[in-house]
Protein backbone atom coordinates (compact mmCIF):
# COMPACT_ATOMS: atom_id res chain seq x y z
CA UNK A 1 0.00 0.00 0.00
CA UNK A 2 1.55 3.33 -0.81
CA UNK A 3 0.51 6.31 0.48
CA UNK A 4 0.28 8.13 -3.18
CA UNK A 5 -2.75 5.83 -4.00
CA UNK A 6 -5.17 6.38 -0.90
CA UNK A 7 -8.53 7.31 -1.70
CA UNK A 8 -11.68 8.10 0.30
CA UNK A 9 -14.83 5.24 -0.20
CA UNK A 10 -16.95 5.87 -3.01
CA UNK A 11 -19.98 8.20 -1.80
CA UNK A 12 -18.31 9.07 1.96
CA UNK A 13 -17.30 12.76 0.25
CA UNK A 14 -20.48 14.67 -0.19
CA UNK A 15 -20.38 17.71 -1.48
CA UNK A 16 -21.88 21.33 0.59
CA UNK A 17 -25.35 22.17 -1.04
CA UNK A 18 -24.87 25.45 -2.10
CA UNK A 19 -27.70 27.58 -1.67
CA UNK A 20 -29.13 30.51 -4.03
CA UNK A 21 -27.21 29.58 -7.37
CA UNK A 22 -30.78 29.13 -9.52
CA UNK A 23 -33.55 27.19 -9.58
CA UNK A 24 -32.29 24.15 -11.43
CA UNK A 25 -29.68 23.59 -7.51
CA UNK A 26 -33.28 22.59 -6.23
CA UNK A 27 -32.21 25.43 -3.70
CA UNK A 28 -32.08 28.54 -5.41
CA UNK A 29 -35.10 31.90 -4.50
CA UNK A 30 -35.41 31.66 -1.16
CA UNK A 31 -32.97 29.14 -0.37
CA UNK A 32 -34.95 26.76 1.78
CA UNK A 33 -36.28 29.83 3.83
CA UNK A 34 -39.59 29.93 2.98
CA UNK A 35 -41.21 33.02 2.41
CA UNK A 36 -41.33 36.56 4.61
CA UNK A 37 -41.02 36.28 8.27
CA UNK A 38 -38.27 36.52 10.46
CA UNK A 39 -36.33 33.62 10.06
CA UNK A 40 -36.34 34.08 6.27
CA UNK A 41 -34.29 37.11 6.94
CA UNK A 42 -30.44 37.62 7.43
CA UNK A 43 -29.22 37.90 10.60
CA UNK A 44 -32.11 36.05 12.69
CA UNK A 45 -31.33 34.70 16.21
CA UNK A 46 -33.36 33.50 18.51
CA UNK A 47 -33.59 33.99 22.08
CA UNK A 48 -32.16 31.43 23.83
CA UNK A 49 -34.99 29.42 25.74
CA UNK A 50 -37.76 31.48 23.24
CA UNK A 51 -41.06 29.14 22.43
CA UNK A 52 -42.67 30.81 19.88
CA UNK A 53 -44.36 33.58 22.52
CA UNK A 54 -45.30 30.54 24.96
CA UNK A 55 -44.21 31.00 28.65
CA UNK A 56 -40.42 29.76 28.55
CA UNK A 57 -39.88 26.44 30.65
CA UNK A 58 -36.95 28.68 32.68
CA UNK A 59 -39.85 31.13 33.86
CA UNK A 60 -42.81 28.37 33.94
CA UNK A 61 -40.98 26.42 36.94
CA UNK A 62 -40.98 28.01 40.52
CA UNK A 63 -37.99 30.01 41.81
CA UNK A 64 -36.62 27.54 44.75
CA UNK A 65 -33.11 27.04 46.16
CA UNK A 66 -29.97 29.99 47.28
CA UNK A 67 -31.88 31.88 49.78
CA UNK A 68 -29.29 33.55 52.68
CA UNK A 69 -31.68 34.88 55.56
CA UNK A 70 -28.69 35.22 58.02
CA UNK A 71 -26.26 38.49 57.22
CA UNK A 72 -22.90 37.09 57.99
CA UNK A 73 -21.42 39.06 60.49
CA UNK A 74 -19.00 41.28 59.93
CA UNK A 75 -15.18 41.62 62.09
CA UNK A 76 -12.67 44.12 62.00
CA UNK A 77 -9.69 43.10 62.33
CA UNK A 78 -6.68 44.31 64.37
CA UNK A 79 -3.57 42.87 65.05
CA UNK A 80 -1.25 42.84 68.60
CA UNK A 81 1.53 44.73 66.61
CA UNK A 82 -1.27 48.09 66.13
CA UNK A 83 -2.55 47.66 69.88
CA UNK A 84 1.28 47.78 71.02
CA UNK A 85 1.73 50.40 68.24
CA UNK A 86 -1.06 52.83 70.58
CA UNK A 87 0.14 51.75 73.97
CA UNK A 88 4.05 52.81 72.93
CA UNK A 89 2.41 55.94 70.81
CA UNK A 90 0.57 56.68 74.50
CA UNK A 91 -2.77 57.14 72.53
CA UNK A 92 -4.37 54.00 74.94
CA UNK A 93 -2.99 53.52 78.25
CA UNK A 94 -2.27 49.85 79.70
CA UNK A 95 -4.40 49.98 82.24
CA UNK A 96 -7.65 50.49 80.92
CA UNK A 97 -9.41 47.17 79.45
CA UNK A 98 -9.15 47.95 75.87
CA UNK A 99 -12.71 47.08 73.93
CA UNK A 100 -14.65 48.06 70.70
CA UNK A 101 -15.81 51.74 72.65
CA UNK A 102 -12.23 53.01 73.06
CA UNK A 103 -11.66 51.55 69.43
CA UNK A 104 -14.28 53.33 68.38
CA UNK A 105 -13.27 56.97 69.69
CA UNK A 106 -9.67 56.25 68.19
CA UNK A 107 -11.15 55.90 64.67
CA UNK A 108 -10.00 52.33 64.47
CA UNK A 109 -12.99 50.74 64.38
CA UNK A 110 -16.74 50.87 62.96
CA UNK A 111 -19.81 51.41 65.22
CA UNK A 112 -21.44 48.22 64.10
CA UNK A 113 -18.59 46.12 63.47
CA UNK A 114 -17.70 43.48 65.96
CA UNK A 115 -13.74 43.60 66.57
CA UNK A 116 -11.68 40.39 66.08
CA UNK A 117 -8.12 40.65 67.46
CA UNK A 118 -5.48 38.92 65.66
CA UNK A 119 -1.48 38.01 66.57
CA UNK A 120 0.59 39.54 63.79
CA UNK A 121 3.67 41.03 65.71
CA UNK A 122 4.61 40.92 69.35
CA UNK A 123 3.06 42.38 72.05
CA UNK A 124 4.97 43.65 75.43
CA UNK A 125 2.39 45.05 77.68
CA UNK A 126 0.01 43.26 79.31
CA UNK A 127 -3.11 44.27 78.20
CA UNK A 128 -6.77 43.01 79.02
CA UNK A 129 -8.56 42.86 75.99
CA UNK A 130 -12.00 42.41 75.06
CA UNK A 131 -13.26 41.37 71.75
CA UNK A 132 -15.92 39.27 69.76
CA UNK A 133 -13.06 37.01 68.74
CA UNK A 134 -9.60 36.04 69.24
CA UNK A 135 -6.75 34.25 67.23
CA UNK A 136 -5.29 31.54 68.97
CA UNK A 137 -1.60 32.72 68.17
CA UNK A 138 -3.32 35.92 69.98
CA UNK A 139 -4.67 34.66 72.98
CA UNK A 140 -1.36 32.52 73.40
CA UNK A 141 0.57 35.82 72.86
CA UNK A 142 -1.57 37.98 75.42
CA UNK A 143 -1.56 35.59 78.14
CA UNK A 144 2.56 34.74 77.98
CA UNK A 145 2.90 38.76 78.15
CA UNK A 146 0.66 38.28 81.51
CA UNK A 147 -2.73 40.20 79.93
CA UNK A 148 -6.08 38.90 79.86
CA UNK A 149 -8.60 37.58 76.88
CA UNK A 150 -12.44 39.02 77.60
CA UNK A 151 -14.69 37.37 75.25
CA UNK A 152 -18.00 39.52 74.66
CA UNK A 153 -21.00 39.41 72.38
Amino acid sequence: MMLNSLKPNKKSKKKKLRLGRGQGSGKGGTCGRGHKGAKSRSGYSRKFGFEGGQMPLQRRIPKYGFNKKKKKKKYSCINLETLQNLVDRKKISEKNIIDKEILVKKNFLRKNESLKILGKGKLLSPLKIRASKFSKKAILSIKKVGGDVLLCK
